[in-house]
């Protein structure tokens, strides 16, 4: 048996990424892991409902140029069943980069470009 466990951005701003991540989805740092050396830090990220899907953050001390993302046809997405207000929030901070009103969704970029499709609760 496998289960989802958790997916992978790397950063190039780890405090500007945890900060953006803390403000515009309300997660927060489960655990960290930090190399000896200094060289790399990655930082697990969880939902307020504990769910068991994380965010891994992995900052590179040696790295200095923004990430290749390519098409950003890759994207993480949340549910939320507080749609409307979390929309005001992230239009406010001036994050969202793509809206399809016909589906009810949009998408947010965090500080790296990476996508972020915001989904509301069906009920």
């Amino acid at each position: 048996m496998t289960t989802f466990y958790h997916f992978n951005f790397n950063v190039l701003d780890l405090n500007r990424s945890l900060s953006f991540y803390r403000e515009a989805l309300n997660l927060s740092p489960l655990r960290e892991k930090e190399a000896e050396d200094g060289s790399f830090k990655l930082v697990f990220l969880g939902d307020e409902v504990g769910s068991p899907f994380q965010l891994e953050l992995t900052w590179l001390r040696d790295r200095t140029t923004a990430y290749n993302l390519g098409e950003c046809e890759f994207h993480l997405a949340f549910r939320t069943t507080e749609y409307s207000a979390l929309y005001q929030k992230h239009k406010a901070m001036g994050c969202i980069c793509f809206e399809n009103p016909d589906m009810g969704i949009y998408f947010i970029s965090d500080p790296d470009g990476y996508w972020i499709e915001i989904v509301p609760e069906k009920r």
